[in-house]
């Protein structure tokens, strides 16, 4: 006869094994940021199906793609049987994934808006994976980084900066968007702040009249030139350049990107 305590034991074990979070075995990520999110928390072997232009780290390539702009491949998803579905609400449309969830198919949803909220969702993927000391870890590092600059350049006089994204026409970020985030912290003053929409189109006009101290430009120095002629005359002032994958992906390297600009907009180089 098994003793009462014994049983307990045993009824105990079984309610902490329910409770606790299983990790996935089969994980769709549907954008190329969320992507590079599970191959940073320890996901990358689970990874079954990602996004069109999922290209980093280069395993991402190999892997199936069932989601572009024109929308999700619901039958393939299905097909795959994930048991995670990694989506995020700014670009991924709603019905498709509701009718996912209602199949029993968990759908987790990031769509970071800072710095800070990077290193949480990489938290919120560590139950999830086989690795969860390397997501806590990939966290810990984003924290830490996030803090040394604060540190860094908190007292640095501010600039006037201009995001330019495209030319013909251009297109800028408002003060909501993680971009113009990396932007703050190091000490500079996105000049479209406060514009009404994320992602507003303005002309020629409305970017002299708030006179910046610098363009940023996410590319390399090939475009630099460029830039400078477009604005030529009546706007002399440097034009810095900033990866654009590490700049509009909301992941790990996000940090990359806002130690390197903070480098650049400081006028420092070490």
């Amino acid at each position: 006869m098994i003793k009462p305590t014994l049983r307990l034991a045993g009824l105990l074990l079984l309610l902490a094994a329910c409770g606790a979070q299983a990790a996935a075995q089969r994980v769709i990520a549907l954008s190329p940021s969320l992507a590079e999110m599970a191959y940073a928390a320890g996901l990358g072997d689970n990874l079954v199906g990602v996004s069109a232009n999922a290209d980093y780290p280069p395993e991402a390539k190999n892997i199936e793609q069932v989601s572009s702009w024109q929308g999700l491949n619901l039958e393939r998803i299905i097909a795959l049987k994930p048991d995670l579905i990694m989506a995020w609400r700014g670009g991924n449309p709603q019905r498709p994934l509701s009718q996912l969830e209602h199949l029993g198919i968990k759908v987790e949803y990031f769509d970071p808006r800072n710095l800070d909220e990077i290193a949480d969702d990489l938290d919120r993927l560590a139950p999830y994976s086989p690795q969860p000391a390397l997501a806590e870890k990939a966290a810990a590092d984003m924290r830490s980084g996030i803090s040394a600059l604060k540190t860094r350049y908190g007292d640095k006089p501010e600039k006037l900066i201009f995001l330019q994204f495209g030319q013909n026409p251009i297109f800028t970020a408002s003060g909501t968007t993680l971009q113009s985030e990396v932007v703050t912290l190091c000490r500079g003053k996105n000049v479209f702040a406060d514009s009404p929409v994320p992602w507003p189109q303005v002309n020629r006009e409305q970017v002299l009249t708030r006179r910046p101290d610098m363009i940023l430009i996410s590319g390399d120095n090939r475009e630099v030139e460029n830039v400078k002629r477009f604005w030529s005359p009546q706007l002399d002032v440097p034009v810095i350049t900033i990866n654009a994958d590490w700049f509009q992906r909301g992941t790990p390297r996000l940090l990359k990107a806002a130690e390197e600009l903070c480098e650049k907009i400081n006028g420092t180089t070490g």
